[in-house]
């Protein structure tokens, strides 16, 4: 057979033992054959894909498949579901099935659940399935088009060739100009708008199912890792630079750098303004008569999305790192067992009494350098200090004693979150601009160290950003530092969205 993948999932001409590897294998194969899988794939659906959530606790889930099954054994008959919520998910989560992921969140006793890609598959074949009555296909010819050139001309390093193509784009669109200042508009008919929100949603909510591949991807890449590291068996310099090695590669990856230009984009201002902006002018247009109201608001979606498979990175680096830590604690433990088993050893020949035969040697007893044995940190004595004062006189201004400045932090959080109530991030330049500085540095500091449980403070160190104000005397000051941006958190997100 031909080409078996083109790389991203969709598989061209396969083999007979490809599709029926995938038949006994794919969890997204299972579902589509399981008894239930109406009710599996309605279910998850609503909870995890229409209200695009990412993690929900046990309990709140099993109460939500409740309510479902009272609702369809009273529709059905008693009988067509007769066992309890818990018992439905837990099936749903074993290893057999994979269309539920059962975990325990740090410093929760609680399990969670999250759906797994291959849901997010299986709801993507079933949509196809449906009988659509207007099926657009010229702005999809377009797209390929401009993928194509993207492609051409993006690896092209022939200037001439960049600089011919660039004209004609320039001759295109100063002809346009002349066309508009004409008054000749060429507005898009109806049936072209739909097409274009046609392929613009389903694309958006593919992206948006693609995160739980992506965030799988990542766990998969780190579950190979840590299997590399518990059976590692050669010097621990080596293991720790196939690690780092390992580390680097995931975010060096195709996978890793697509990932993260897409939450640069995202964490643009500018990006994001005109991204909402353009949501709602789409959504008002009169030639659109589906709609989907999740499109207003879909970028804050990916935001949240991101911001997830963000913190499961973190959270897999910061467990591979407390996984290195216990090895090497077992490692000192092996060394400090060798010790003992040595001093023992010499402790039973001692009890034997002195051998017959002598002989000089340099040492009562072998000289053995560890590195262990380097001794910790010793603290240096401390000097004794008379504090004992003996008033006295002198003539000085005594005011810079009282003119301390003191910076409420509780004032410029409630700042930065009246900002945030209508947008889901903005930039330290933002909020000053709102609200100016009026005790100089020591405020501007107060905002670099900020905490707060509804928005996070996130560092760009590649763009440098100027702040200015006017001191106590008149003069005007300003400051460089690094870009900085307060993010909503997922939570204060998700309320302000209801």
């Amino acid at each position: 057979m031909r080409d078996r993948s083109d790389g991203d999932g969709r598989w061209g001409a396969v083999s007979f033992d490809e599709i029926e590897t995938l038949r006994r294998h794919s969890s997204a194969w299972k579902l589509l054959r399981a008894d239930h899988a109406p009710l599996i794939l309605s279910f998850l659906a609503k909870v995890f894909v229409e209200d695009n959530i990412r993690s929900i606790s046990s309990s709140a889930l099993a109460s939500r498949l409740d309510d479902e099954l009272y609702a369809l054994n009273e529709r059905l008959g008693p009988a067509t579901f007769p066992r309890r919520a818990t018992a439905y998910l837990d099936d749903w989560a074993a290893p057999e099935a994979g269309w539920l992921r059962k975990y325990y969140p740090a410093g929760s006793d609680e399990p969670h659940f999250d759906a797994t890609p291959a849901v997010e598959k299986a709801l993507s074949w079933v949509a196809t399935l449906r009988s659509r009555a207007f099926v657009g296909t010229e702005s999809r010819l377009n797209t390929l088009f401009d993928l194509l050139r993207q492609m051409v001309y993006g690896a092209e390093d022939d200037p001439e060739v960049r600089l011919a193509e660039l004209r004609r784009r320039r001759h295109a669109i100063d002809v346009e100009i002349a066309e508009v200042e004409k008054g000749n508009v060429d507005v898009l008919e109806p049936a072209a708008q739909r097409d274009r929100y046609q392929q613009f949603a389903t694309t958006a909510r593919e992206l948006l199912a693609d995160f739980r591949e992506v965030e799988a991807n990542f766990r998969s890449l780190d579950r190979a890792l840590r299997e590399r590291v518990a059976g590692w068996s050669g010097a621990k310099g080596e293991l720790l630079d196939e690690v780092l090695g390992n580390r680097h590669a995931i975010a060096e990856s195709d996978q890793g750098k697509s990932f993260q230009a897409f939450y640069d984009f995202l964490l643009s201002p500018r990006r994001q303004a005109e991204l909402t902006d353009l949501l709602e002018r789409v959504q008002q247009l009169e030639a659109i008569d589906d709609r989907d109201p999740r499109m207003r608001h879909i970028h804050y979606d990916w935001l949240d999305a991101c911001e997830r498979t963000q913190a499961t990175v973190r959270l897999l680096s910061d467990q591979l790192r407390r996984f290195l830590d216990d090895q090497a604690w077992l490692e000192n433990r092996r060394v400090m067992d060798l010790l003992h088993s040595i001093e023992s050893s010499a402790m039973r020949l001692r009890a034997h009494g002195v051998p017959p035969l002598t002989f000089d040697i340099d040492g009562t007893a072998p000289t053995v350098n560890l590195p262990m044995e380097r001794p910790l940190y010793t603290p240096t004595a401390k000097a004794p200090i008379d504090s004992r004062v003996e008033g006295g006189e002198g003539d000085f201004d005594p005011s810079a004693l009282f003119n301390q400045v003191f910076v409420d932090p509780s004032r410029l959080s409630l700042g930065v979150r009246r900002c945030l109530q209508q947008r889901a991030q903005v930039g330290l330049c933002d909020v000053i601009g709102e609200h100016p500085l009026e005790q100089g540095l020591a405020e501007l500091v107060t905002y670099l160290s900020l905490a707060d449980d509804s928005f996070a403070v996130v560092f760009d160190e590649e763009v440098r950003e100027q702040v200015d104000w006017i001191d106590a005397d008149g003069q005007q000051r300003v400051a460089s530092l690094p870009r900085v941006t307060f993010v909503r958190t997922t939570d204060a997100t998700e309320r302000a969205l209801r």
